[in-house]
């Protein structure tokens, strides 16, 4: 990788989403960038008021400062278009993000970040 890089870590509103965190840490700490986190809810989604996706954001959020990273959480029904224009904003080398247990679907989303984000790399965390 070409420094500086500034890394994304896409997260889900689930505490096993510290495993990206920490990993986008590591990577971050070997390139001298700058590490974001983001969660994108769709419209309908209303997380705030289901205590448990509440207090997994707020958990991450705890993950995402003690590495010097904040949390941004988005609400968009266009979460590909959201994330890219996030990159944009915020001139995004890497993405981080985990596997999904559904294979379809992580790889559909997968690949349409690719097409968007033809110059970002993409790490999948297993």
């Amino acid at each position: 990788m070409n420094s500086p890089q500034n890394i994304l870590v896409c997260v889900t509103q689930q505490k096993t989403c510290e495993r990206l965190i920490i990993k986008a840490a590591l990577l971050r700490d070997e390139i001298a960038g700058r590490l974001f986190v983001i969660h994108v809810a769709k419209d309908e989604w209303n997380f705030l008021d289901n205590a448990k996706e509440g207090e997994a954001l707020e958990y991450l959020f705890a993950i995402s400062k003690s590495v010097g990273a904040n949390l941004t959480v988005l609400k968009s029904n266009d979460i590909v278009k959201t994330i890219a224009d996030f990159v944009a904003e915020n001139k995004i080398n890497c993405i981080v993000m985990g596997e999904s247990p559904n294979d379809h679907q992580e790889n559909n989303f997968y690949s349409q970040l690719k097409k968007v984000l033809k110059n970002v790399e993409i790490y999948v965390v297993p």
